[in-house]
């Protein structure tokens, strides 16, 4: 494995939030946002209304970019989202989870575990220097963010849909060749 439980748990997230504002858009209601913190097993305060939804939704622009940068460019962005939120990380272990970072209380905005969640998620990307395992979908009309957890760093798509439409491309090209 390449990072912590819950720092691969927090990427995976923090990608699946950003790539949430592709066309077409999958985070437009109170009930998406509760999909995606049941998904991926949150825990603490639940969203609950309009303002927790559009709080989360204004993250993946900010997150787009932290999550897209070079290694020393990615720090600054890091250390802004700790300092904004007051970040103070604890090792805590509740529920059926074992020992892990919490940054900010369980009753904070739903928005602010998120971003904190994956600042702190990023601090273990930079400092082991594995960067490079975030990128922009290889496919021709994606933008969407890949994160690539694999042991032979082969993961070029954000999605399996990307994959086999690139896939299908190439077959239909060499077929025309």
């Amino acid at each position: 494995m390449v990072f912590t439980d819950d720092t691969g748990d927090a990427l995976i997230a923090a990608v699946a939030l950003v790539n949430s504002a592709d066309d077409p858009d999958t985070m437009t209601t109170v009930d998406d946002v509760n999909a995606f913190y049941d998904e991926h097993g949150y825990t603490g305060a639940r969203p609950r209304s309009r303002a927790d939804l559009e709080a989360v939704r204004a993250l993946r622009a900010p997150l787009r970019r932290l999550l897209t940068s070079e290694r020393d460019a990615a720090v600054p962005l890091v250390n802004a989202i700790l300092a904004e939120h007051r970040a103070l990380p604890q090792l805590l272990r509740h529920d059926a989870l074992d020992w892990h970072l919490h940054a900010v209380e369980l009753s904070a905005p739903f928005a602010t575990r998120v971003a904190v969640e994956t600042a702190l998620a990023m601090v273990d990307v930079i400092r082991t220097d594995e960067v490079s395992r975030l990128g922009i979908c290889s496919a021709d009309d994606c933008e969407g963010v890949v994160l690539d957890l694999s042991r032979n760093r082969s993961r070029r798509f954000c999605s399996t849909a990307c994959g086999n439409r690139a896939a299908v491309a190439a077959y239909r090209a060499r077929q025309r060749g």
